[in-house]
């Protein structure tokens, strides 16, 4: 007696009617890369150790034998380190873009029907979520070292959305770097520039301070005037404010364009 098996049919696999939105489609890279974030601890804790290690010598081991002004040096520091912490923790933005690359992600990605603008999109939401946990973590170890809020807290409230607007700023700037960056290792190399402008600035000195032949480059180079916004809203001084803005939209106007160029030539 033999038996008869009847196979059902396999259902078709449906596909989209249409290609994913931009938004949908830049959430969806978002969360791949906040998820490979926080499943790698060591990224955040490393992070939140380096930053306080470098505020605290700068503040205990450096801050001394440095003079900048009546309000002591701790609250001359905090501000400048908190508004630049995104030059040291950018370095991570460029190295996740390069390893996408290398890895084979970035090539699927392109391969599949989504706007290439919602690529960098999503890699610039992720990175600068993850950029403003270091500048509120950075604020609060600035606090914990002796900073004081000189100014209104409506000024502190003002000065810290112009840090989080720097965040995205440089996270463009660093996804940029990482797309022209050959290897991670040249990534991680090419991420050093950024020190550069950094200690180049008046981020821990004032620029006035150093010799005649570097001022002008410490003065119209963009970390400078963002710096001195900063510090101006929090200590509740006059500063120009809308020069540190402008960099910003300059920044983003030119990189930009450059990040979703990259991917598509990619």
């Amino acid at each position: 007696m033999t038996t008869t098996q009847t196979i059902a049919p396999i259902a078709a696999i449906a596909r989209p009617s249409a290609p994913p939105r931009g938004a949908r489609a830049a959430l969806e890279v978002a969360r791949r890369a906040l998820r490979k974030y926080f499943r790698t601890p060591g990224l955040s804790v490393m992070g939140v150790v380096q930053s306080a290690l470098f505020l605290f010598s700068f503040r205990y081991v450096f801050g001394g034998a440095i003079q900048a002004g009546p309000s002591g040096y701790v609250n001359y520091l905090v501000p400048g380190y908190v508004a630049t912490i995104v030059l040291f923790t950018g370095g991570g933005v460029a190295v996740a873009v390069a390893e996408d690359r290398a890895q084979g992600f970035t090539a699927r990605l392109l391969s599949l029907p989504v706007p290439r603008y919602a690529i960098v999109a999503g890699r610039a939401l992720a990175d600068s979520a993850t950029n403003a946990w270091s500048i509120l973590v950075t604020a609060a170890f600035g606090f914990l070292f002796g900073f004081r809020l000189g100014g209104t807290v409506p000024g502190g409230l003002a000065a810290l959305g112009l840090c989080l607007l720097y965040a995205v700023v440089f996270t463009v700037v660093f996804i940029v770097i990482g797309l022209f960056a050959p290897s991670v290792q040249a990534a991680q190399g090419l991420s050093l520039i950024a020190f550069v402008f950094a200690f180049i600035s008046s981020t821990y000195v004032p620029a006035a301070s150093m010799p005649g032949w570097l001022q002008p480059f410490s003065k119209y180079q963009p970390i400078t005037p963002m710096v001195d916004a900063v510090r101006a809203l929090i200590l509740g001084s006059g500063s120009d404010v809308a020069l540190a803005l402008a960099w910003s939209a300059l920044l983003l106007a030119v990189c930009t364009p450059i990040a979703v160029l990259r991917y598509r030539s990619a």
